[in-house]
């Protein structure tokens, strides 16, 4: 058995209540363990922790312009890779051809975001419409393919020999963030039974991250029905309803969607901003200390970032502070929004990402110099 130690101590000028209420003049910095799950320390500081001028050395603040990454095949597996570990796969496929082929997944679950494009998916549970915002969760060996209806951008994250799992959102109950009716999940309808020709197939299976091709004389996806509460599951972003406080600013924490053993997935949605006036209104400065993050951003306004857009990538891997950059945080005290206009999707991974070689050729190089003011933001 253990257990943290937990001696709350105050020392010198402090708030009382976390990101409300800082000393004059202060900037608070959250030291903190396992994620934002374990103890804290918040710390107040002179100067925005992130006010460095110069940094040496290649674990730093990144960005990347995922979109940018150039594309080969025709199947998710030549998807390109940008980061990884033993627990996670990170990928960016683009697509604007329906698949010929099934492809299938022997090294964990994937979860699929759509970030552009419609279409639909037929796998061995039946057939599920997607479009623009859509979660897929396809369980580890699901056999599966889409066919567009335009150009598909999707968000590949393989949970890699393990799954994804619903969050337990505590006090608030299980029908908070989104009620569980409000998943879909594919259906044995007219379209699938369409599908299910004597054609000849293949099957394209990843497992220990090799392809192995399986050739069949007719469809795979021939199910007749089936019963059972292991399937593939649909949620979209518009139908999250985060939680939310008016005197504030909660964690990232508080937006998680999905979880596996060693990273959680969060879903970052359009949301009101705190009211309180003495509460932060931007995310906090925080050295996560246990965790790298990784940030896709979707869709809208982008209120902590400067001079990110759609379809990019940023990645903070532990050891250091980061927070908002200096001109969303000076707009947030001197001009503060009431509505926040964003969708992004973050992860927090428990062990340390590598990231892939190719991923160089799109990376925004002065992304670590970003904390640095370089105009007033009143002239933006």
């Amino acid at each position: 058995m253990h257990k943290w130690f937990q001696f709350p101590i105050i020392e010198g000028l402090s708030s009382k209540q976390a990101h409300c209420d800082l000393p004059n003049g202060s900037f608070e910095r959250e030291c903190g363990r396992d994620g934002f799950f374990g103890p804290a320390t918040h710390m107040y500081h002179k100067h925005p922790p992130t006010s460095w001028v110069s940094w040496c050395g290649e674990h730093k603040p990144r960005a990347f312009d995922a979109l940018a990454l150039p594309q080969i095949g025709d199947t998710p597996w030549d998807a390109p890779l940008l980061l990884s570990n033993s627990d996670i796969k990170l990928r960016i496929w683009q697509t604007n051809k329906s698949m010929d082929h099934l492809v299938r997944n022997g090294d964990g679950d994937e979860l699929l975001f759509i970030h552009q494009g419609s279409g639909d998916l037929y796998c061995d549970y039946g057939h599920l419409p997607f479009n623009e915002g859509d979660y897929l969760v396809l369980p580890r060996s699901t056999t599966w393919r889409i066919e567009t209806a335009n150009t598909v951008t999707l968000l590949m994250i393989e949970a890699t020999n393990n799954s994804f799992k619903s969050v337990d959102h505590g006090i608030v109950g299980e029908h908070a963030v989104f009620d569980p009716a409000i998943l879909e999940y594919p259906k044995i309808n007219s379209a699938f039974k369409a599908q299910q020709t004597e054609d000849n197939w293949q099957v394209f299976l990843k497992a220990r991250n090799q392809i192995n091709t399986i050739s069949y004389p007719f469809n795979p996806l021939d199910s007749i029905g089936w019963k059972g509460n292991l399937t593939v599951l649909k949620l979209n972003w518009r139908d999250i309803r985060p939680l939310m406080s008016h005197r504030y600013h909660l964690p990232p924490s508080a937006h998680s969607t999905f979880v596996s053993d060693n990273f959680i997935v969060c879903t970052f949605v359009p949301r009101p901003v705190e009211s309180d006036p003495n509460a932060l209104k931007v995310p906090f400065f925080h050295s996560n200390n246990d965790y790298d993050e990784v940030i896709f951003y979707h869709h809208g306004d982008f209120f902590s970032r400067d001079n990110i857009k759609p379809g990019m990538i940023t990645f903070h891997p532990n050891g250091f502070p980061h927070g908002p950059h200096p001109n969303a945080l000076t707009l947030s005290q001197q001009a503060p929004k009431t509505f926040i206009d964003e969708v992004a999707v973050m992860i927090d991974t428990r062990n340390p990402l590598d990231i892939a070689p190719n991923i160089s050729e799109v990376e925004l190089h002065n992304y670590v110099a970003s904390w640095q003011r370089h105009e007033d933001p009143e002239k933006q």
